[in-house]
């Protein structure tokens, strides 16, 4: 994902979930992805997908057990 991707979802995601802490920075050696962090904290990754010529985003996040105790 180059740059401009990358500022324009997280300006999105920052408005969905209302939270200026969302920040999404690029990953070494992938085009493809890019990882998701909150506060400073990792909690998922961005993958790029592109299917005849259409363009989406899927954001994958696991949520450990023991983060849920």
């Amino acid at each position: 994902m180059n740059d401009m991707e990358i500022a324009k979802i997280e300006r999105y995601l920052r408005g969905k979930f209302r939270n200026t802490g969302i920040a999404i920075e690029g990953r070494k050696n992938k085009d493809d992805s890019a990882e998701v962090m909150l506060d400073g904290e990792f909690i998922g990754v961005l993958f790029k997908d592109e299917d005849e010529g259409e363009m989406s985003y899927d954001l994958h996040m696991t949520i450990l057990d023991i983060d849920l105790e």
